[in-house]
Protein backbone atom coordinates (compact mmCIF):
# COMPACT_ATOMS: atom_id res chain seq x y z
CA UNK A 1 0.00 0.00 0.00
CA UNK A 2 1.25 3.45 -0.90
CA UNK A 3 1.96 5.45 2.27
CA UNK A 4 -0.32 8.40 2.81
CA UNK A 5 1.32 11.77 2.22
CA UNK A 6 0.35 14.91 4.08
CA UNK A 7 1.68 17.10 1.26
CA UNK A 8 -1.17 19.22 -0.08
CA UNK A 9 0.30 19.31 -3.58
CA UNK A 10 0.82 15.56 -4.10
CA UNK A 11 -2.45 14.98 -5.90
CA UNK A 12 -2.65 18.34 -7.65
CA UNK A 13 -3.41 18.34 -11.37
CA UNK A 14 -3.93 21.76 -12.93
CA UNK A 15 -4.53 22.92 -16.48
CA UNK A 16 -2.84 25.95 -18.00
CA UNK A 17 -5.94 28.03 -17.31
CA UNK A 18 -5.98 26.87 -13.69
CA UNK A 19 -2.35 27.94 -13.32
CA UNK A 20 -3.17 31.40 -14.68
CA UNK A 21 -6.08 31.72 -12.27
CA UNK A 22 -3.87 30.63 -9.35
CA UNK A 23 -1.24 33.16 -10.42
CA UNK A 24 -3.86 35.92 -10.47
CA UNK A 25 -5.13 35.02 -7.01
CA UNK A 26 -1.69 34.85 -5.40
CA UNK A 27 -0.62 38.06 -7.16
CA UNK A 28 -3.61 39.95 -5.81
CA UNK A 29 -2.99 38.60 -2.32
CA UNK A 30 0.65 39.70 -2.52
CA UNK A 31 -0.32 43.21 -3.72
CA UNK A 32 -2.94 43.60 -0.99
CA UNK A 33 -0.40 42.62 1.68
CA UNK A 34 2.14 45.02 0.18
CA UNK A 35 -0.39 47.87 0.15
CA UNK A 36 -1.29 47.27 3.81
CA UNK A 37 2.39 47.30 4.84
CA UNK A 38 3.13 50.46 2.82
CA UNK A 39 0.18 52.29 4.41
CA UNK A 40 1.35 51.14 7.82
CA UNK A 41 4.89 52.35 7.07
CA UNK A 42 3.52 55.79 6.17
CA UNK A 43 2.40 56.25 9.78
CA UNK A 44 5.90 55.59 11.12
CA UNK A 45 7.80 57.00 8.15
CA UNK A 46 9.50 59.70 10.23
CA UNK A 47 10.96 57.07 12.54
CA UNK A 48 12.20 55.00 9.60
CA UNK A 49 13.80 58.07 8.01
CA UNK A 50 15.54 58.79 11.32
CA UNK A 51 17.02 55.28 11.34
CA UNK A 52 18.20 55.51 7.71
CA UNK A 53 19.78 58.94 8.17
CA UNK A 54 21.46 58.05 11.48
CA UNK A 55 24.82 57.05 9.88
CA UNK A 56 25.13 60.31 7.89
CA UNK A 57 24.07 62.39 10.90
CA UNK A 58 26.73 60.74 13.06
CA UNK A 59 29.41 61.11 10.37
CA UNK A 60 28.62 64.79 9.79
CA UNK A 61 28.60 65.48 13.52
CA UNK A 62 32.04 63.90 13.90
CA UNK A 63 33.31 65.66 10.76
CA UNK A 64 32.28 69.09 12.04
CA UNK A 65 33.53 68.67 15.61
CA UNK A 66 37.04 69.83 14.80
CA UNK A 67 35.67 72.84 12.93
CA UNK A 68 34.10 74.18 16.11
CA UNK A 69 36.27 76.06 18.62
CA UNK A 70 36.88 73.81 21.62
CA UNK A 71 38.98 76.44 23.38
CA UNK A 72 38.11 80.09 22.83
CA UNK A 73 40.80 82.60 22.08
CA UNK A 74 41.27 85.71 24.23
CA UNK A 75 39.47 87.87 21.66
CA UNK A 76 36.54 85.44 21.46
CA UNK A 77 36.27 85.39 25.24
CA UNK A 78 36.13 89.20 25.23
CA UNK A 79 33.36 89.13 22.63
CA UNK A 80 31.42 86.56 24.63
CA UNK A 81 31.88 88.62 27.81
CA UNK A 82 30.62 91.73 26.03
CA UNK A 83 27.52 89.91 24.81
CA UNK A 84 26.79 88.55 28.28
CA UNK A 85 27.22 92.01 29.83
CA UNK A 86 24.91 93.61 27.28
CA UNK A 87 22.23 90.99 27.89
CA UNK A 88 22.58 91.36 31.67
CA UNK A 89 22.43 95.16 31.38
CA UNK A 90 19.30 95.04 29.28
CA UNK A 91 17.68 92.57 31.66
CA UNK A 92 18.44 94.79 34.67
CA UNK A 93 16.76 97.87 33.24
CA UNK A 94 13.42 98.49 34.86
CA UNK A 95 12.04 100.35 31.87
CA UNK A 96 12.87 99.03 28.48
CA UNK A 97 12.23 100.91 25.31
CA UNK A 98 11.17 99.17 22.12
CA UNK A 99 14.71 99.52 20.79
CA UNK A 100 16.30 97.86 23.81
CA UNK A 101 13.83 94.99 23.64
CA UNK A 102 14.64 94.44 19.99
CA UNK A 103 18.37 94.55 20.75
CA UNK A 104 17.91 92.08 23.57
CA UNK A 105 16.09 89.65 21.28
CA UNK A 106 18.81 90.00 18.63
CA UNK A 107 21.54 89.25 21.17
CA UNK A 108 19.65 86.24 22.52
CA UNK A 109 19.12 84.93 18.99
CA UNK A 110 22.82 85.38 18.22
CA UNK A 111 23.75 83.52 21.39
CA UNK A 112 21.37 80.70 20.52
CA UNK A 113 22.83 80.37 17.03
CA UNK A 114 26.34 80.12 18.44
CA UNK A 115 25.30 77.42 20.89
CA UNK A 116 23.48 75.39 18.21
CA UNK A 117 26.15 75.72 15.53
CA UNK A 118 27.36 72.11 15.89
CA UNK A 119 23.87 70.70 15.48
CA UNK A 120 23.11 72.90 12.47
CA UNK A 121 26.33 71.99 10.66
CA UNK A 122 25.60 68.26 11.08
CA UNK A 123 22.23 68.23 9.36
CA UNK A 124 21.57 67.04 5.77
CA UNK A 125 19.64 69.40 3.52
CA UNK A 126 16.86 69.33 0.94
CA UNK A 127 16.87 71.49 -2.20
CA UNK A 128 13.13 71.77 -2.76
CA UNK A 129 10.20 72.31 -0.42
CA UNK A 130 8.42 69.16 -1.66
CA UNK A 131 11.54 66.98 -1.62
CA UNK A 132 11.20 65.93 2.03
CA UNK A 133 7.76 64.45 1.36
CA UNK A 134 7.85 63.15 -2.22
CA UNK A 135 11.45 62.02 -2.62
CA UNK A 136 12.29 61.04 0.95
CA UNK A 137 9.22 60.24 3.05
CA UNK A 138 7.24 58.40 0.38
CA UNK A 139 10.28 56.57 -1.02
CA UNK A 140 11.44 55.36 2.39
CA UNK A 141 7.91 54.35 3.37
CA UNK A 142 7.44 52.33 0.18
CA UNK A 143 10.79 50.54 0.55
CA UNK A 144 10.09 49.86 4.24
CA UNK A 145 6.62 48.56 3.37
CA UNK A 146 8.16 46.25 0.76
CA UNK A 147 10.62 44.93 3.34
CA UNK A 148 7.87 44.37 5.91
CA UNK A 149 5.66 42.67 3.32
CA UNK A 150 8.42 40.54 1.80
CA UNK A 151 7.68 37.42 3.91
CA UNK A 152 4.05 37.52 2.80
CA UNK A 153 4.94 38.25 -0.84
CA UNK A 154 7.53 35.44 -0.90
CA UNK A 155 5.00 33.10 0.69
CA UNK A 156 2.45 33.85 -2.06
CA UNK A 157 5.08 33.32 -4.77
CA UNK A 158 6.08 30.08 -3.10
CA UNK A 159 2.46 28.90 -2.92
CA UNK A 160 2.20 29.31 -6.68
CA UNK A 161 5.57 27.75 -7.53
CA UNK A 162 5.21 24.84 -5.10
CA UNK A 163 2.34 23.37 -7.08
CA UNK A 164 4.79 22.53 -9.87
CA UNK A 165 7.48 20.93 -7.70
CA UNK A 166 7.99 17.39 -6.46
CA UNK A 167 7.78 16.75 -2.70
CA UNK A 168 11.56 16.30 -2.26
CA UNK A 169 12.14 19.58 -4.12
CA UNK A 170 9.72 21.47 -1.88
CA UNK A 171 11.31 19.94 1.20
CA UNK A 172 14.74 21.30 0.36
CA UNK A 173 13.42 24.72 -0.60
CA UNK A 174 11.97 24.92 2.91
CA UNK A 175 15.52 24.34 4.17
CA UNK A 176 17.47 26.66 1.87
CA UNK A 177 15.02 29.56 1.64
CA UNK A 178 15.44 30.55 5.33
CA UNK A 179 19.22 30.31 4.88
CA UNK A 180 19.00 32.66 1.90
CA UNK A 181 16.90 35.17 3.82
CA UNK A 182 19.28 35.00 6.80
CA UNK A 183 22.32 35.62 4.56
CA UNK A 184 20.60 38.54 2.83
CA UNK A 185 19.60 40.23 6.07
CA UNK A 186 23.04 39.55 7.55
CA UNK A 187 24.74 41.22 4.59
CA UNK A 188 22.44 44.25 4.70
CA UNK A 189 22.88 44.76 8.45
CA UNK A 190 26.63 44.27 8.20
CA UNK A 191 26.77 47.00 5.55
CA UNK A 192 24.59 49.39 7.56
CA UNK A 193 26.38 49.09 10.87
CA UNK A 194 29.96 48.16 9.90
CA UNK A 195 30.65 49.49 6.40
CA UNK A 196 28.79 52.81 6.35
CA UNK A 197 30.95 54.44 9.08
CA UNK A 198 34.16 53.67 7.13
CA UNK A 199 32.67 54.75 3.80
CA UNK A 200 31.38 58.05 5.17
CA UNK A 201 34.55 58.89 7.08
CA UNK A 202 36.63 58.24 3.98
CA UNK A 203 34.44 60.32 1.67
CA UNK A 204 34.13 63.20 4.12
CA UNK A 205 37.89 63.21 4.65
CA UNK A 206 38.31 64.24 1.00
CA UNK A 207 36.07 67.24 1.62
CA UNK A 208 38.27 68.15 4.57
CA UNK A 209 41.41 67.64 2.47
CA UNK A 210 40.12 69.99 -0.23
CA UNK A 211 38.88 72.53 2.31
CA UNK A 212 35.21 72.40 1.27
CA UNK A 213 32.14 72.19 3.44
CA UNK A 214 29.86 69.29 2.34
CA UNK A 215 26.14 69.92 2.09
CA UNK A 216 24.62 66.44 2.07
CA UNK A 217 21.39 66.15 0.10
CA UNK A 218 19.20 63.82 2.12
CA UNK A 219 17.40 62.31 -0.88
CA UNK A 220 20.73 61.27 -2.45
CA UNK A 221 21.87 59.71 0.81
CA UNK A 222 18.59 57.78 1.08
CA UNK A 223 19.18 56.27 -2.39
CA UNK A 224 22.76 55.35 -1.47
CA UNK A 225 21.71 53.92 1.91
CA UNK A 226 19.18 51.66 0.18
CA UNK A 227 21.35 50.51 -2.74
CA UNK A 228 24.57 49.54 -0.97
CA UNK A 229 22.98 47.24 1.68
CA UNK A 230 21.04 45.60 -1.15
CA UNK A 231 24.30 44.80 -2.96
CA UNK A 232 25.80 43.43 0.24
CA UNK A 233 22.75 41.25 0.83
CA UNK A 234 22.96 39.83 -2.68
CA UNK A 235 26.71 39.21 -2.45
CA UNK A 236 26.20 37.28 0.78
CA UNK A 237 24.26 34.67 -1.23
CA UNK A 238 27.65 33.28 -2.31
CA UNK A 239 27.42 29.94 -0.39
CA UNK A 240 24.06 29.08 -1.94
CA UNK A 241 25.29 30.02 -5.42
CA UNK A 242 28.29 27.74 -4.92
CA UNK A 243 25.99 24.94 -3.76
CA UNK A 244 23.75 25.40 -6.79
CA UNK A 245 26.68 25.29 -9.22
CA UNK A 246 28.04 22.17 -7.54
CA UNK A 247 24.67 20.42 -7.60
CA UNK A 248 24.21 20.98 -11.35
CA UNK A 249 27.77 19.66 -11.89
CA UNK A 250 29.33 22.86 -13.21
CA UNK A 251 31.88 22.85 -10.38
CA UNK A 252 32.95 20.24 -7.85
CA UNK A 253 34.28 20.60 -4.32
CA UNK A 254 37.72 19.79 -5.72
CA UNK A 255 37.39 22.70 -8.17
CA UNK A 256 36.52 25.07 -5.33
CA UNK A 257 39.62 23.96 -3.43
CA UNK A 258 41.96 24.19 -6.41
CA UNK A 259 40.64 27.56 -7.61
CA UNK A 260 40.58 29.22 -4.23
CA UNK A 261 43.21 31.83 -5.23
CA UNK A 262 41.28 32.76 -8.36
CA UNK A 263 38.10 32.99 -6.30
CA UNK A 264 39.77 35.35 -3.81
CA UNK A 265 40.94 37.55 -6.71
CA UNK A 266 37.40 37.68 -8.11
CA UNK A 267 36.01 38.48 -4.65
CA UNK A 268 38.54 41.30 -4.31
CA UNK A 269 37.52 42.80 -7.67
CA UNK A 270 33.82 42.54 -6.83
CA UNK A 271 34.42 44.13 -3.41
CA UNK A 272 36.33 46.99 -5.05
CA UNK A 273 33.50 47.66 -7.52
CA UNK A 274 30.71 47.45 -4.95
CA UNK A 275 32.31 49.71 -2.31
CA UNK A 276 33.07 53.19 -3.69
CA UNK A 277 35.42 54.11 -0.87
CA UNK A 278 38.75 53.41 0.78
CA UNK A 279 40.62 50.08 0.98
CA UNK A 280 39.27 49.50 4.49
CA UNK A 281 35.66 49.29 3.27
CA UNK A 282 36.77 46.99 0.46
CA UNK A 283 38.42 44.72 3.05
CA UNK A 284 35.26 44.84 5.17
CA UNK A 285 33.37 43.32 2.28
CA UNK A 286 36.15 41.05 1.04
CA UNK A 287 36.85 39.23 4.32
CA UNK A 288 33.25 38.10 4.98
CA UNK A 289 32.95 36.92 1.38
CA UNK A 290 36.12 34.83 1.74
CA UNK A 291 34.66 33.27 4.88
CA UNK A 292 31.39 32.67 3.05
CA UNK A 293 33.36 31.02 0.24
CA UNK A 294 34.74 28.54 2.78
CA UNK A 295 31.21 28.09 4.13
CA UNK A 296 30.05 27.28 0.60
CA UNK A 297 32.68 24.52 0.35
CA UNK A 298 31.48 23.04 3.64
CA UNK A 299 27.85 23.17 2.47
CA UNK A 300 28.79 21.33 -0.73
CA UNK A 301 30.55 18.66 1.35
CA UNK A 302 28.07 18.05 4.14
CA UNK A 303 24.66 19.07 2.81
CA UNK A 304 22.53 16.42 1.08
CA UNK A 305 24.16 14.84 -1.96
CA UNK A 306 23.24 15.55 -5.55
CA UNK A 307 20.99 12.49 -5.65
CA UNK A 308 18.64 14.22 -3.21
CA UNK A 309 19.45 17.78 -4.18
CA UNK A 310 16.86 20.54 -4.24
CA UNK A 311 18.55 21.70 -7.44
CA UNK A 312 18.40 18.36 -9.14
CA UNK A 313 16.29 18.30 -12.27
CA UNK A 314 13.03 16.49 -11.83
Amino acid sequence: MKPHSHDLFDESSMSFGDHLEALRVHLWKALIGLAICVVGALFIGHKIVAVVRAPIDSALREYNLDKLPHEKSEEEEKQQKTIDELIASLNSQQKQTAETKVLQEILKDYQFRLNSMEKTMAEPVTLAVQEAFTTIYLKVSFVAGLVFASPWVIFQIWQFVAAGLYPHERKYVYIYLPISIFLFLGGALFCFYAVFPFVLNFLLSFNKLLGVNPQIRLSEWISFAITLPLMFGLSFQLPLIMLFLERISIFSVKDYHEKRRMAILIIAVISMLMTPADPMSMILMMLPLILLYELGILMCKYFPSATASPFEAA
